[in-house]
């Protein structure tokens, strides 16, 4: 039976080649200041990437780290491997679906995701997840998109959001600082750079 996971999956298959042409504009004017800011907050000598992608997050990768980063499509993965080897970097990467995360309970000193659940069918189980190969006292640092507090932007936001979905797999009006804050961390704040459309997220385990 196809899942709704595996729904979004092939359209991130399909895409993966020409995903940092596409959003590359974007990636030069906001989103490249975005992860570096996300990445500067990462503590911890182990560290896990979920939702790596093509790997725009390589360049911001801080140094004598152990860092594991997974995706689920196979396609993202073999972009990424592309860029590791153009970079020398040593990074393990490994297909790996967030909602069944093949790690042990408290392994990871911190978890790094950025615009990942915009597209995870079930939001609330992938952070869950994070939080369990989360350790204790360690943090969870996402990079999102979010539905606009401005309510004719978010109107806007719903009417489009089934066509963002069906061409490229990604929910525009997700609420997902309400949905970390329903995961039982022990805090969740929004940081610094925030803005109504694109949230930092801390979430303390």
């Amino acid at each position: 039976m196809t899942t709704q996971t595996d729904i979004i999956k092939k359209r991130y298959d399909r895409i993966a080649p020409y995903f940092d042409r596409i959003e590359g504009i974007m990636e030069k004017m906001m989103f490249g200041d975005l992860r570096a800011h996300l990445w500067q907050q990462v503590r911890g000598d182990k560290i896990l990437e979920v939702g790596v992608g093509t790997g725009k997050n390589f360049a911001y990768y801080p140094v004598n780290k152990t860092i594991t980063a997974i995706d689920f499509s196979s396609v993202m993965i073999r972009e990424a491997e592309k860029k590791r080897t153009s970079l020398n970097l040593k990074v393990e990467l490994m297909e790996m679906d967030v909602q069944a995360l093949d790690f042990p309970d408290n392994h990871f000193d911190s978890v790094i995701g950025t615009f990942l659940f915009c597209s995870v069918p079930d939001p609330e189980q992938g952070l869950r997840e994070l939080k369990r190969v989360c350790k204790s006292g360690g943090e969870v640092l996402l990079l999102e998109h979010v539905l606009s507090s401005h309510r004719l932007l978010a109107a806007i936001m719903h009417l489009i959001n089934p066509i963002t979905v069906r061409l490229f797999g990604a929910n525009i009006n997700r609420q997902t600082v309400k949905t970390v804050q329903a995961c039982g961390f022990s805090s969740v704040e929004a940081l610094a750079g925030s803005s109504h459309l694109v949230k930092l997220i801390r979430a303390v385990n």
